[in-house]
């Protein structure tokens, strides 16, 4: 295959909405309203959450997640942590024990994970901070999830493609039975078919089955 053939194969296919300004501003105005609206209306739950990790684990409060965003570019996000504060270290010692092949790590029964970390994991809970995120203009509501700068280091190509646009807090990998895809490649499907297939429409789609999952506790 030729280098301008092999070029033209790893490069995402977009849906023609993306090229559409005002569909791309209605899009970054759902993201303001809604983040914004969240932070107020939850501040009581933050401040709830922010407590419970103080006294349950010592450490930071909040994790800064350092991730890729569009085109290669990192920032730095936000979690209420959910793990004890040396997991990172520890991470090496877990490596053979990941159930996710390719770049990424997950382990669903991760020891790093604390007692109060995994009830705010079932529920979501802890990707609450990104909401700041999204007000910033960093994430979107929507998108493929960022990955951690040193998972992306280690993307080929193919993988390299779900961050032709603006990553989210949820995506089609959230909501399509997140627990049961263990192949990385798969994930990156879903996000491609998501660029690919992306509206407006699609985002209050997979908004709404993001709530059916959060209110039935399926995150791991």
């Amino acid at each position: 295959m030729s280098t301008a053939a092999e070029q033209a194969r790893l490069q995402p296919i977009l849906s023609s909405h993306w090229e559409q300004p005002l569909q791309i501003g209605c899009k970054r105005l759902l993201d303001i309203v809604v983040s914004a609206f969240l932070l107020v209306l939850l501040s009581p739950l933050f401040l709830f959450l922010t407590l419970l990790v103080k006294i349950t684990s010592p450490g930071p409060l909040i994790y800064r997640w350092k991730v890729v965003g569009r085109d290669g570019h990192p920032f730095l996000g936000y979690k209420f942590r959910s793990m004890v504060v040396n997991a990172d270290e520890l991470k090496t010692s877990l490596e053979d024990r990941n159930e996710m092949t390719g770049p990424v790590f997950k382990l669903v029964d991760d020891p790093r994970i604390t007692p109060v970390g995994r009830w705010m994991r079932r529920y979501s809970l802890d990707e609450l901070p990104q909401l700041y995120s999204v007000l910033k203009g960093d994430m979107s509501l929507v998108g493929p999830r960022p990955p951690l700068v040193t998972e992306y280091a280690r993307f080929n190509e193919y993988q390299r493609q779900k961050l032709a646009v603006k990553p989210g807090i949820t995506c089609l990998w959230q909501v399509s039975g997140r627990n049961k895809v263990s192949d990385f490649d798969e994930w990156v499907g879903l996000d491609l078919k998501y660029i690919r297939c992306w509206s407006l429409g699609l985002d209050f789609k997979i908004l709404w089955k993001t709530i059916a999952v959060v209110v039935s506790g399926s995150g791991r």
